[in-house]
């Protein structure tokens, strides 16, 4: 295990032992490689025009490559929070070129990989200079998103406090969250790096993938948001996990109580969540209903209007002010909410999350969230289900449910604080950030979805697909089928398999008639089915079937027809 390392020093010459540290796996790159990586790509980026580049990254080992890259080059890195073709072409104007290492929606020839950056020798080992900058970009959960401008001495002062919180960090480090975000960036990617630790390349999205890629570990820790957390439920096999998982950091919204809980009873782990923004970086932190701590060098107010207020060697004056009230404790402090989500209606000011903490007070809810959406002169809430609103939503029907939800709100609050568009979940949707940005939230409120997602299942032959659905609670199939009691329609199924096979097993498939066509079990709101197809090229037939745990659903075979 190394020594701490300042972030400014890791591009000087290591000693031999410390040259072989891993800094990544699965390809192996060592801390040695790391550094010739680092300035070979630096070279190449300082005899070039570029000097303003955005960053996008999958692999947190290239990301941490490119970043220091430009660093030491004296190129100013731009992290765009996700890359969707919006981000993108709105950043795209105000930057050189992208480094990347994925197909991003900007033309080709802005696009640069790190492979690519040769023919100029590398620059010297040095000491980095921490006035230089780097750009983040926020998820826009509170509105547009913004470009805020760190030094890396900024970065350096946080991360150092990260290991002053928990000298005892020595694990890998696997997580959920994207490198590119404030959260993500100094836990996953910064502070591993700092404290020798391995990071985990990829961001593991799925709970499955994450305990898979983790256990080729004797421990490690995860970096998590709560979407991901929320997820855990029966997917993962807590024996194999328990004593290997060391720590749980959680960030991006607040946990709830009943999943810290869990995975304490689980794990005999309580995840310690992370309170901050991409404004603040990491300001507390706190484990299940405690108190929020102040990490080391930050000093918390409060303003005259009860806003918490924040400083540290991390954050920059303008920034100190936020907008979520608090009162101060002994220990720290207590979170009260977002004071700047107001809302005006036929002239009447609302406070969404008043209204989001008294619906998830109602007993179908454990989430929800509200908002305004363009256009609309009434709000729409996404609400995440608990058992008894999924056993509503199952046996009593939509309209049941949403006017039991309309009741409560409308008995606190009058009517005009009653959303009028409902839209139903397991988990509130998030983006890798774990955050609920506008555009996602005007997206998820939009028209309900067709079909649900498909997760593809390894190990199939090349002529078979196998998958993972989980039905939706708003499926658009169950209005009018039934109105007391939501099924999947047949057609509707018929037309997922349909969709599946056109998509990854025979793009040229057209339907001419069914055959052998059975349905013996029902498909609801939140069932986990799974589908298995299997394409016979010498019959020019689609064979399919649904399941639900391990019991036949639907099946039956689809002839493909020619095109006339």
């Amino acid at each position: 295990m190394m020594a701490w390392t300042p972030l400014t020093h890791l591009l000087l010459p290591a000693s031999p032992a410390e040259a072989d540290v891993p800094v990544a796996d699965e390809p192996l790159l060592t801390r040695g490689e790391f550094a010739h990586a680092c300035l070979s790509a630096a070279g190449a980026l300082r005899a070039s025009p570029l000097r303003r580049v955005a960053l996008w990254f999958e692999d947190a080992a290239l990301m941490a490559t490119a970043l220091l890259a430009c660093w030491r080059a004296g190129v100013v890195a731009v992290l765009p929070g996700d890359a969707q073709a919006h981000t993108c072409a709105a950043l795209d104007a105000t930057v050189d070129a992208w480094l990347t290492d994925a197909s991003l929606p900007v033309p080709a020839d802005r696009q640069r990989r790190l492979a690519g950056l040769h023919g100029q020798p590398p620059l010297a080992p040095a000491e980095l200079d921490p006035s230089l900058e780097l750009v983040l970009c926020t998820s826009g959960s509170s509105g547009e998103p913004k470009h805020i401008a760190k030094n890396w001495r900024q970065l350096m002062d946080e991360v150092r406090a990260l290991q002053e919180q928990w000298p005892d960090a020595r694990t890998p480090v696997l997580g959920s969250v994207s490198a590119q975000h404030m959260y993500g960036l100094p836990f996953r990617v910064l502070w591993p790096l700092c404290a020798g630790r391995l990071l985990d390349r990829l961001q593991r999205i799925y709970p499955e993938d994450l305990q898979r890629a983790s256990l080729r570990h004797p421990s490690f820790t995860w970096i998590a948001s709560p979407a991901l957390l929320r997820r855990l439920g029966q997917r993962l096999d807590w024996r194999e996990l328990r004593g290997r998982l060391t720590r749980i950091h959680s960030s991006g919204g607040e946990l709830p109580s009943d999943v810290s809980d869990h995975i304490e009873k689980e794990l005999g782990l309580r995840p310690t969540e992370i309170y901050g923004s991409s404004e603040t970086g990491a300001v507390a932190w706190r484990r299940g209903a405690e108190d929020w701590r102040p990490l080391p060098g930050v000093a918390v107010s409060v303003n005259a209007d009860g806003a918490l207020r924040v400083r540290s060697p991390w954050i920059n004056a303008a920034e100190e002010q936020t907008a979520d009230g608090a009162e101060l404790a002994a220990g720290g402090f207590r979170l009260l909410g977002r004071l700047d989500r107001i809302v005006k209606i036929e002239e009447k000011r609302i406070s969404l999350p008043m209204l989001e903490r008294a619906l998830a007070r109602h007993p179908y809810v454990t989430e929800a969230r509200l908002g305004a959406i363009a256009g609309a002169p009434r709000l729409a809430a996404l609400v995440a289900l608990s058992a008894k609103g999924l056993h509503t939503l199952r046996n009593r029907g939509r309209k049941a449910l949403v006017g039991e939800l309309r009741a409560h709100l409308g008995a606190i609050f009058g009517s005009l604080a009653v959303p009028r568009t409902w839209r139903f979940f397991p988990q509130l949707p998030s983006n890798a950030q774990g955050k609920l940005p506008r555009r996602e939230f005007e997206a998820a409120a939009g028209p309900r979805p067709l079909m649900p997602q498909a997760v593809e299942l390894p190990g199939a032959a090349d002529n078979e697909r196998r998958y993972t659905l989980e039905i939706p609670y708003d499926l658009a199939h169950f209005a009018g089928h039934f109105p007391t009691a939501p099924v999947v329609p047949g057609a509707a199924q018929i037309s997922w398999a349909m969709s599946l096979a056109q998509r990854d097993l025979h793009p040229g498939l057209r339907f001419a008639g069914m055959e052998v066509l059975k349905f013996q079990r029902l498909l609801r709101p939140g069932d986990i089915a799974s589908l298995a197809l299997k394409w016979d090229a010498s019959k020019r037939k689609l064979h399919f079937a649904f399941t639900l745990d391990g019991a036949p659903c639907s099946s039956g075979r689809i002839v493909e027809g020619d095109l006339q």
